[in-house]
């Protein structure tokens, strides 16, 4: 399985963003996929998941209210969209797939390779 996350960049405060994860792999739809991100000097924290199947979402309670995290299972592409987007949002956000937890980065099978969000004025 391979994931490449995309849709990162330069965005003001308050702008929403549109983050994919777009998998390969004849076993990829079997697995569910988080979100997370890591900012600079912080340790790599869990921001959103999406099963398997997409029936169950999973987020964050400090950005419940300004994401949505969503799949699209033929083309294999797990979305998160993010809104009101704050600086303490910034930085690099990763997708990963899971037959386990969806909330612990240990738990992560396969990792993309990220995509870097600044949120500054």
């Amino acid at each position: 399985v391979q994931l490449q996350a995309s849709g990162g960049g330069l965005v003001q405060p308050g702008d929403p963003l549109r983050l994919s994860c777009v998998g390969s792999g004849r076993t990829f739809s079997s697995y569910d996929i988080g979100w997370f991100r890591q900012a600079p000097g912080k340790e790599r924290e869990f921001v959103a998941a999406i099963s398997w199947s997409g029936g169950r979402t999973f987020s964050a309670d400090s950005m419940k209210d300004r994401i949505t995290i969503s799949r699209d299972i033929p083309k294999n592409t797990v979305v998160l969209q993010m809104n009101s987007l704050k600086p303490e949002d910034t930085a690099v956000y990763y997708c990963a797939a899971t037959h386990g937890s969806l909330r612990h980065p240990s738990d992560m099978n396969y990792w993309g390779s990220g995509t870097l969000v600044t949120v500054s004025s």
